[in-house]
């Protein structure tokens, strides 16, 4: 791996550890910045290192540096949350390679917005089953579907979908920027 990979992976590392402590703290889940940092993960670095940075993340919090939202440590596999923390490896990845340049032509606004949003998508389809079963299983509390899909899917979209715009705008400037550079 070249010096320049390791350092923008520990960079998106770095950000998403940071984005965890710009929160609202909710139950069961708190609402955070992270997801957007995940997103740039996969915009910036690709499919295979933008996963691999949120690998990164996980591995460092499991292993007891508070980076997670409420901490860290390997019992935090039983916090609510921590099915969105797993879905974050399949978010960068399909972000990353749904907004791959094909065929030497750089993706567009619209489709950066949609690979964003399957990326979303995947963090909920891990997230939100993740945290009905540690609810009602785990915690033995007393959660229907439904309400799992309001408090772990509902309340999210619409500042998840704010996140992917930014971090789409974002996305789109660095790379006319890079491609400045390099012309």
């Amino acid at each position: 791996m070249k010096t320049r990979n390791i350092i923008l992976v520990s960079l998106l590392t770095a950000l998403t550890a940071i984005g965890a402590f710009i929160k609202v703290p909710m139950a069961p889940v708190p609402i955070s910045l992270q997801l957007f940092f995940v997103m740039l993960s996969g915009l910036i670095l690709g499919p295979k290192l933008g996963a691999l940075s949120q690998i990164v993340y996980l591995m460092l919090g499991l292993i007891g540096i508070p980076i997670f939202t409420e901490g860290g440590g390997l019992m935090y596999i039983f916090k609510p949350s921590f099915g969105y923390l797993l879905g974050f490896i399949a978010t960068a990845y399909i972000s990353g390679w749904l907004a791959k340049p094909r065929n030497g032509q750089n993706v567009g606004f619209a489709k950066i917005i949609s690979a964003l949003i399957a990326g979303i998508l995947a963090d909920y389809i891990i997230g939100v089953p993740y945290m009905y079963l540690i609810v009602t299983t785990y915690m033995g509390g007393n959660m229907t579907i439904g309400a799992a899909l309001t408090t772990g899917f509902l309340i999210f979209l619409p500042g998840d979908i704010a996140k992917a715009v930014a971090a789409s705008i974002i996305w789109l400037n660095i790379r006319n920027r890079l491609n400045t550079l390099l012309h």
